[in-house]
């Protein structure tokens, strides 16, 4: 009769123990660990990233008043307007140039810091990312001082030369490239050190072996720098042009669209039709039409840095 009663309590002891031994099992797993490190992190792009994401696809289906489902009748009457596919175009010249100068100008100066001495390095990182780290609406007021009609810096600059004054928020071509120079002068700063951090890891041997070759300086930099900076080149561009996409601070504040709607970008024309014009479900439309466009940016640029490594 003992045996019989203590049966029961052997088998639920040694279950405890396999889900004991389970668990410390699964706890010794380095991909569960990895899991449990970066659920916070999941959590948090699930609640600031994926429900938005879902919630503005939602809304793009519905009216203005938000009451009726309308499938894709936005996206119809955003087509049908010539000023969605003016802010396309803007959207993209808007982007890609900025991209562009800042990827330039970033690995120019990455060079140059590359070339200072060590114990001199610091001072000039310092200096040089000053402009990526002061918030871009507090440094566009300084800007839109700067561009200022009645009292704009660079009109009385170039008063001395014979030139100006400039329209440099006035005229649509002006206030384009007002933005983009705005855009450039921030974000530059990290593309500036993204490229200083890859062109350390470069092997000096690399550049002794093609110097013994008889490589010149700009030989060296096609044949031995860019190649081993492609990776570092294609991510950074990538992940700038999905910002510049989506930049608002510094149109809004530096012209807010105008002249005309000739500065809008993507994020503005959203915020004007969305919140000012008090029309939600137009404005998700907006800003959705950035997603197909930069998956197709994302699509080939990670496929080529997928061939690359499967070459190497």
């Amino acid at each position: 009769m003992a045996d019989v009663a203590l049966h029961p309590n052997r088998v639920q002891a040694t279950k405890a123990t396999r889900r004991r031994n389970g668990l410390h099992n699964a706890l010794r797993r380095k991909s569960t660990v990895a899991f449990l490190m970066t659920l916070p992190l999941i959590l948090l792009v699930a609640a600031f990233v994926i429900y938005p994401a879902f919630y503005s696809l939602h809304l793009a289906t519905l009216n203005k008043s938000m009451t009726k489902f309308i499938g894709l009748g936005n996206f119809e009457f955003l087509f049908k307007r010539d000023t969605f596919w003016l802010v396309v175009k803007q959207s993209c010249i808007f982007a890609i140039s900025a991209v562009i100068f800042k990827a330039l100008i970033g690995f120019i100066v990455a060079h140059f810091v590359h070339n200072v001495p060590a114990h001199k390095q610091r001072r000039w990182r310092g200096m040089l990312l000053v402009p990526w780290v002061i918030p871009p609406a507090m440094s566009t007021l300084a800007w839109l001082w700067l561009f200022d009609p009645s009292y704009s810096a660079f009109n009385y600059t170039l008063s001395f030369f014979g030139i100006g004054p400039i329209p440099w928020t006035g005229d649509a071509n002006w206030a384009r490239f007002s933005v983009i120079l705005v855009n450039v002068w921030y974000g530059a700063p990290f593309f500036m050190i993204m490229y200083l951090a890859a062109l350390k890891s470069v092997p000096e041997q690399l550049y002794e072996a093609a110097a013994i070759d008889g490589a010149n300086w700009w030989q060296r930099i096609w044949y031995v720098t860019l190649p081993m900076m492609r990776n570092i080149i294609a991510i950074t561009t990538l992940f700038s042009l999905i910002v510049t996409f989506a930049n608002f601070d510094i149109v809004r504040i530096l012209t807010a669209g105008g002249p005309l709607d000739h500065t809008h970008i993507f994020a503005t024309w959203a915020f004007r039709v969305g919140i000012e014009g008090s029309d939600i479900p137009l404005g998700a439309s907006v800003s959705l039409f950035m997603v197909p466009i930069l998956a197709v940016a994302a699509i080939f640029i990670l496929r080529d840095i997928s061939k690359r490594g499967n070459e190497a």
